[in-house]
């Protein structure tokens, strides 16, 4: 049976909605995407205005709601994305003694997962998701526990933790009550990401996927398949666009320069140019300073991690709108002396030939994991109302509506469709000890 799936990301930039068909095959199709900019009302991916965010939100919706491919259908349910700079992993270790030789079964693993997610952590934080990285069995190691016959068992997981105030503030907008649209789960954004980006025999070999945000970078890196590292450091394109205006170039003119202009590597001629009445070398300094310092602080992650650059033969994958700069997959590569590429979706989704925005990769990812790893409907087909009988045609009209109200609460059926370093890159340097996981100095909604 096909199923419909709505989502919702919301980052530091910009709100992604997006409508998706689970086909019988297993294939998602991607029939309508959204977006709406929340830089003034979301900070490092939490949000600081609940009002404004509602606002963009239900735009989002309603422009949905009016695709040729959803019409004359209605949303009553999402799945939310979580990113922001304190989302980061966390390793436990957690084992139970099954007392004597037995078949582990799903409630055993239950049993361990539950362990895993109470294990004490710091007082801010809270635990979001657990995933599995290892199992011993006995003495058996393995990613596929159950089945397996011992008398104890013992796992590590990488428990998701990040500040409450993430998921609260979210869950403040309360799109239930003011939308009649459900929650059906939160989703974290980078392992959305994870989970569709890079092939399986690049998480197989080692690789590193990075999604280099408007104020926030995620880090996580794979190995023998699974999740080793997982970090969110304080440092984006919007960076690089503050350090343009410090030449004196106004915001919104920086922005479109390094957009149109900005390049990650020194030009091996500069021209003597000037833009806005300043020299084009200064600005350009800016750009590949900041870029080199973005660039290092990522790649300094897998130190922190314990994994050598040589483990990652599967490179580096960028995501994300700050990774469009211009010859930053060719600076990650000639620091790193790894191979970098841009992220692509893969054959199993489909966009209904549409090409998509590569800035709503991070929306169709959590789209994506919804439709594979639930089995929710997320459509309610609108209810047709019969009206008075014309009286010139003795017909019944039916009325399918386009706006939100209580035909949802009808029967429900199958929804329809319609068919190398420089000199400035010394003004920057690691930020080392700064990046510590969890540490969020912005003031939130409380």
């Amino acid at each position: 049976m096909e199923r419909y799936i709505a989502a919702l990301e919301i980052s530091s930039s910009k709100i992604i909605g997006g409508v998706g068909r689970m086909t019988p095959a297993g294939k998602l199709d991607v029939l309508a995407i959204r977006q709406e900019q929340c830089s003034d009302c979301v900070r490092y991916g939490i949000v600081q205005n609940v009002e404004e965010t509602f606002a963009r939100i239900s735009r989002v919706i309603a422009s949905l709601e009016q695709d040729k491919a959803v019409l004359p259908n209605k949303i009553s349910g999402v799945f939310i994305g979580l990113s922001g700079r304190s989302l980061h992993s966390i390793e436990a270790n957690v084992e139970l003694n099954l007392g004597e030789e037995t078949v582990i079964g799903p409630d055993t693993v239950a049993r361990l997962r539950t362990q895993a997610e109470t294990r004490a952590i710091d007082s801010p934080l809270s635990v979001i998701d657990a995933v599995p990285r290892l199992f011993t069995v006995g003495n058996t190691k393995t990613t596929e526990p159950i089945g397996n016959l011992g008398s104890s068992i013992k796992a590590t997981y990488d428990l998701i933790a990040c500040r409450a105030q993430l998921k609260k503030n979210i869950e403040r907008i309360d799109l239930g009550k003011r939308l009649d649209i459900n929650t059906l789960g939160f989703i974290v954004t980078p392992l959305a990401a994870g989970n569709l980006i890079p092939s399986t025999e690049e998480k197989r070999r080692g690789c590193m996927l990075v999604d280099i945000g408007a104020e926030t970078t995620s880090v996580i890196i794979y190995k023998d398949g699974s999740l080793r590292y997982f970090n969110t450091l304080p440092l984006g394109s919007r960076c690089i666009t503050h350090d343009i205006t410090s030449t004196g170039m106004f915001e919104e003119n920086a922005e479109t320069y390094k957009i149109q202009s900005g390049n990650a590597m020194p030009p091996e001629t500069a021209a003597n140019l000037r833009i806005h009445d300043i020299d084009t070398k200064e600005i350009n300094r800016c750009i590949v300073g900041r870029a080199e310092e973005i660039a290092i602080n990522i790649l300094e992650q897998a130190k922190y991690a314990g994994i050598k650059d040589s483990d990652l033969p599967g490179g580096i994958i960028l995501i994300g709108g700050g990774s469009l700069l211009n010859n930053l997959c060719e600076l990650m590569q000639d620091i790193s002396k790894l191979p970098a590429r841009r992220g692509q979706l893969p054959a199993s989704v489909e966009t209904s030939g549409k090409s998509p925005d590569f800035n709503a990769l991070e929306g169709i990812s959590v789209l994506h994991t919804a439709a594979t790893h639930s089995e929710a409907q997320c459509i309610t087909a609108a209810q047709e109302q019969e009206l008075p009988i014309n009286s010139t045609t003795g017909g019944e009209l039916p009325l399918s509506g386009g706006h939100r109200d209580d035909t949802r609460k009808g029967t429900e059926r199958k929804p329809g469709r319609k068919r190398s370093k420089n000199k400035f890159s010394k003004w920057f340097g690691k930020i080392g000890d700064m990046l510590t996981p969890g540490d969020d100095e912005d003031d939130e909604l409380s």
